[in-house]
């Protein structure tokens, strides 16, 4: 799988999946919003949603 296809594959679970993330951006204030907002820098689905997408994992 080359680098391009997997960046997105984890950008896509971000925006579609993972379960803090998509919660925070449709409430958009909150406890998980905070979370989000902190986890970025470390989940490497985030960074990779923040590439695809060119916007934070939050918003």
């Amino acid at each position: 799988m080359p680098a391009d296809d997997k960046l997105r594959t984890m950008a896509d679970f971000c925006k579609t999946k993972c379960p803090v993330c998509t919660k925070a951006r449709a409430r958009g204030k909150g406890f998980l919003f905070w979370m989000v907002k902190l986890e970025r820098r470390v989940c490497p689905y985030c960074r990779a949603y923040e590439q695809v997408y060119g916007k934070p994992a939050y918003k």
